[in-house]
């Protein structure tokens, strides 16, 4: 006997799924929301902290369609109405990924910033070292969130089945 299947797409999936089981929607935001809160919160312990704190304390996960203008971690746009996101200050990817030696002159590592910083204007950055603290952090805890967000699922699933 052949087993035969359908390839239908993520929505027309948890289209379909939402009909069968309508609490799925509901345990699978409160789970994204869980799990995002979690995630900021592992951040935070990670992050440089500086002078201030204002950097770590501006790090936090919330709905993407609650913020749809401000800048996110992630430029990659999410087809999930539910979708939670982890917001950061715009610095994020420079102590994420670290920066290059560069000249802080108009123009920078550019010709004209190299021939203004050669005349006299301008000061050499030495640039900064990585600290990664977002995606490391994110690897360890993916499986984590994972893991709720299907044990929601199959609550809401199981609900609809005693009915």
């Amino acid at each position: 006997m052949a087993l035969k299947a359908t390839i239908t797409g993520k929505d027309a999936l948890f289209r379909r799924l939402t009909e069968v089981a309508p609490n799925v929607a509901k345990y699978a935001t409160e789970a994204k929301r869980k799990a995002g809160d979690e995630l900021a919160e592992a951040i935070r312990r990670q992050a440089p902290t500086g002078a201030t704190l204002e950097y770590m304390e501006s790090i936090e996960a919330d709905e993407l369609a609650n913020r749809p203008h401000q800048e996110r971690v992630s430029k990659a746009a999410a087809k999930d109405p539910t979708a939670v996101g982890l917001f950061a200050e715009y610095i994020w990817r420079f102590l994420e990924f670290g920066t290059a030696p560069h000249n802080t002159a108009k123009g920078g590592g550019t010709v004209l910033g190299q021939a203004t910083h050669r005349e006299g204007g301008g000061t050499q950055h030495p640039g900064t070292r990585a600290q990664p603290h977002i995606f490391p952090v994110y690897r360890a805890m993916k499986p984590k969130i994972m893991k709720r967000i299907r044990a929601a699922v199959n609550k809401g699933v199981r609900e609809a089945m005693k009915k």
